[in-house]
């Protein structure tokens, strides 16, 4: 039996669920302004893709840089939907 893809799919379904929790906090305690950590974090990802010779981790690196890429944008939808009031602001962190 092959478990290459179910190994694989699990990681991508755990990588996209842990980054829905990231991006929310990151907006809480940071702000939009933390775009530049998801980007350095993704660059990292697609460098690893490249150099590990196992298929299953590159291809996991692969779905954690392009998770990383994909929250630059969900980190300005974030801060939309806090300020419409669909979650918490951060009362201490300053504007």
């Amino acid at each position: 039996m092959n478990y290459k893809g179910l190994i694989i799919g699990i990681a991508t379904f755990l990588t996209i669920g842990m980054f829905h929790i990231i991006v929310v906090k990151a907006e809480y305690y940071w702000g939009k302004e933390s775009w530049w950590l998801f980007l350095c974090l993704g660059i990292v990802g697609v460098v690893c893709s490249l150099l590990v010779k196992s298929f299953i981790l590159s291809t996991i690196s692969g779905v954690f840089a392009f998770s990383c890429f994909w929250s630059i944008g969900e980190l300005i939808k974030q801060e939309k939907r806090v300020q419409r009031g669909w979650f918490p602001k951060n009362p201490k962190r300053k504007k």
